[in-house]
């Protein structure tokens, strides 16, 4: 069993594994270690763990030690020779024009290396570049050229959404990202929406591609017909987080629905009512209170109203409680008129039956008893 604990080299820089021997170590320790490159100073990330010898892939390099007070002249010492670097270097840069960006300078902790990292659309010549740093400084020279990505990652900085870069906070490998995870997310694809600092697609796509990919399994494509309980249509859009679909109707009318909503295809469609307006509401006969409501026996003691006929002012006789024959005289009137003969035997005819005098048959004149 051997004790081991992950150090990186740059903050949210990959882990590599060494051996920590008898030291007690924890987590943001800094350490001496022996590398690849040479002496370099690293951070412990995670704690002392014990692991079997066989399961180690390489044999681990062991820790050197803690970093001590006085080594803080010797960090100082090279963070000037670093500035010192990297300010001759672009000088050099600028006046050969080389087609190149100088990032960082980095020094080893005990001064055997110095390592330029720089950017570049191709390959460059640096040869006589080489030359002149390490006539300068004394020391070995690396020229390492990176990519953007890790460019942004050595130089940080704030992305869009107002937070440190994810590559120099926490993210340490790059996984790839392509324009169809922006598409699966219904993302604009303006470059300047969806490029990071780096001017390569936004890390941060990665994170929800998965999530996006799940919930659209249970979604209909995008122009598939589609149908719910009252109507059918063609989908348009969709929003996969709250679960509604834009459909376009036979009419070119949109509406939202809910993606629970949507029904088989042979289920039959009822027609949606529309809503009334106010003054269909008005109109409509109102229910009675209960409490004003009559009973059927009330129903039935009340009588019918009969008509009133309406009689013109200019015609319409005095009528008196005692007999109503004025009023039927003259509706008759009114329906049909009568000239002035037929009044006058109309009027001999009701003294004969009714109320007749005594008159002498020969003269017709009343007789005196």
């Amino acid at each position: 069993m051997i004790r081991v604990v992950s150090i990186q080299f740059t903050p949210a820089g990959k882990m590599y594994d060494f051996n920590a021997g008898t030291l007690d170590l924890k987590p943001g320790d800094r350490v001496l270690v022996e590398t690849e490159r040479g002496i370099s100073l690293g951070i412990v990330v995670t704690g002392v763990i014990e692991k079997d010898a066989s399961l180690c892939v390489h044999p681990l390099s062991l820790v050197q030690r803690l970093l001590e007070p006085d080594d803080e002249k010797t960090l100082a010492h090279h963070s000037r020779r670093e500035k010192e670097a990297y300010d001759f270097c672009l000088r050099r840069i600028k006046e050969r024009g080389m087609d190149m960006k100088l990032v960082r300078v980095e020094h080893l902790f005990d001064g055997s290396k110095a390592i330029f990292y720089f950017t570049a659309d191709g390959r460059v010549d640096f040869r006589e570049l080489v030359k002149d740093l390490a006539h300068t400084f004394h020391t070995r020279i690396e020229m390492r050229q990176i990519g953007v990505r890790d460019e942004a990652k050595m130089v940080g900085g704030l992305g869009i959404c107002g937070r440190e870069l994810c590559c120099a906070s926490f993210l340490r490998d790059f996984q790839p990202v392509s324009v169809k995870m922006a598409k699966e997310q219904n993302l604009a694809l303006n470059p300047s929406k969806i490029s990071g600092q780096c001017g390569r697609l936004l890390c941060c796509l990665d994170y929800e591609y998965e999530t996006y990919c799940n919930l659209r399994k249970n979604f209909p494509k995008c122009g598939k017909r589609v149908r719910t309980a009252t109507c059918d249509g063609t989908v348009e859009k969709m929003n996969l987080l709250t679960g509604e679909l834009i459909l376009r109707l036979g009419d070119g009318k949109q509406i939202s629905v809910k993606l629970k909503e949507l029904v088989d295809e042979n289920s039959p469609i009822v027609p949606q009512q529309e809503p009334q307006t106010e003054t269909e509401l008005l109109q409509q006969p109102q229910p009675t209170p209960r409490k004003y409501r009559e009973s059927p026996i009330q129903q039935k003691r009340q009588r019918p109203v009969q008509p009133v006929m309406q009689i013109p002012a200019e015609n319409q006789p005095y009528v008196t409680a005692v007999t109503k024959q004025p009023v039927i005289e003259a509706v008759k009137e009114q329906i049909s008129p009568a000239t002035t003969e037929e009044k006058a035997k109309r009027k001999k005819r009701s003294r004969r039956h009714g109320h007749r005098k005594n008159t002498d048959q020969k003269t017709d004149k009343p007789t005196q008893e």
